[in-house]
């Protein structure tokens, strides 16, 4: 079952098999998933782009090995407004910044959540002192380092 956001789509169980494949796979051909599900690739086609129209899937990435670039660091930062209000602008400015990754609006101590990439720790602290600890409404930050990342998967189907 997918809940997009308007409505709960009903998964059927070839839809799921596609699903899988392509989450194990995105570089499979539409052909090889129509021997696989034992459908015809028109079928398969079709419904890649049901699933497309309804929100289930949004396209195919390619995923870079961040480390052999030269980026050892992973760090995940709590920050601090001042006012909440000030999120709207404190995340466009963290838009502009190329090593944040991810960025979310939580509940709990802080009023953003990052995830940054960087060459190594001093890195890190340059990027916090002088790219995130100097946008307006910024009262402190707490940082994170990763270790090891140790799991990396999507939802199950």
């Amino acid at each position: 079952m997918a809940t997009t956001s308007d409505h709960t789509l009903q998964l059927d169980g070839i839809d799921k098999i596609i699903l899988r494949a392509l989450m194990e796979n995105a570089r499979q051909s539409i052909n090889h998933l129509a021997t696989q599900v034992g459908i015809s690739g028109t079928a398969v086609h079709q419904r890649l782009k049901k699933l497309e129209r309804e929100g289930v899937i949004s396209g195919s990435q390619l995923m870079v090995n961040e480390k052999v670039l030269g980026y050892k660091t992973r760090a995940f930062v709590g920050i601090f407004l001042d006012k909440a209000m000030r999120n709207p602008e404190a995340v466009q400015r963290l838009k502009k910044i190329p090593e944040v990754i991810e960025c979310h609006y939580t509940t709990g101590n802080w009023s953003v959540f990052i995830k940054i990439l960087c060459r190594d720790n001093a890195h890190l602290m340059e990027l916090l002192n002088r790219e995130i600890q100097t946008i307006e409404g910024v009262s402190r930050t707490e940082t994170f380092i990763s270790l090891d990342q140790q799991i990396n998967r999507q939802v199950g189907i």
